[in-house]
């Protein structure tokens, strides 16, 4: 069995969930406190990824980062990066397509806070910075280790994304889910099979990882 789609899958799901908090937590903070009335339009960009076909995404950032297109041709000559069937595509396209998965646990877990916590850090002088840094992600756990392993549960999942935009470069852009989906092409279903399993018992494990977690932190919290 070639473990490289699966080391490669696993780096892709790291580096796309470290990305994610980036512009995950600040958005979610917003959706969770704002009351602007762009907030519907803000949450359904969002929420895309979840109803839209993957091949759709696929094809519109395909375009984007393609050479021919003024976008691309601009990274590419201006910047040297080549998104298109590389791995720092897979990763954008990642980081894009489970937006979602991060933002939406951390915004229920930030809007079921009782406000009267937030009144009170106001009333003692700290910033909204403070606040958040103090307060709400300490007492939100839950929901960050849950946005966590889902974002990286569902980069592992990842394929029609991966596929139209990444392609079935070995040892670059060809992960697990492309792996499978090759040997199963080929009639190889011992190799589906082997690579099937392998991400049946992480994405198994890591679920079971995170409820574990949350029950023996609900039985404290109880206690």
């Amino acid at each position: 069995m070639d473990w490289s789609p699966i080391i490669l899958t696993l780096q892709l799901a790291t580096v796309t969930t470290a990305l994610l908090f980036l512009p995950a937590l600040p958005l979610a903070w917003w959706l969770a406190r704002t009351e602007s009335r762009w907030k519907p339009v803000v949450e359904a960009l969002v929420s895309m990824p979840l109803v839209l076909p993957p091949t759709v995404l696929g094809f519109y950032l395909l375009l984007a980062f393609s050479p021919t297109t003024t976008f691309g041709a601009w990274l590419n000559e201006t910047v040297g990066l080549r998104l298109a069937f590389s791995f720092p595509g897979l990763v954008i396209a990642s980081v894009i397509y489970s937006l979602p998965f991060m933002v939406h646990p951390i915004q229920a877990g930030l809007r079921g806070l009782p406000k009267s916590m937030l009144e009170a850090s106001y009333l003692m002088g700290k910033s909204r910075w403070e606040t958040l840094r103090r307060i709400e992600l300490p007492n939100v756990r839950p929901a960050l280790l849950a946005a966590t392993v889902l974002s990286f549960a569902h980069t592992i999942g990842e394929f029609g994304v991966v596929l139209m935009i990444g392609g079935n470069i070995p040892g670059e852009t060809r992960v697990a889910s492309i792996a499978v989906y090759d040997k199963v092409e080929a009639l190889d279903y011992a190799g589906a099979n082997q690579y099937s399993l392998v991400l049946f018992a992480l994405c198994f494990g890591i679920l079971l990882l995170v409820y574990l977690t949350n029950a023996r932190s609900l039985r404290r919290t109880v206690l």
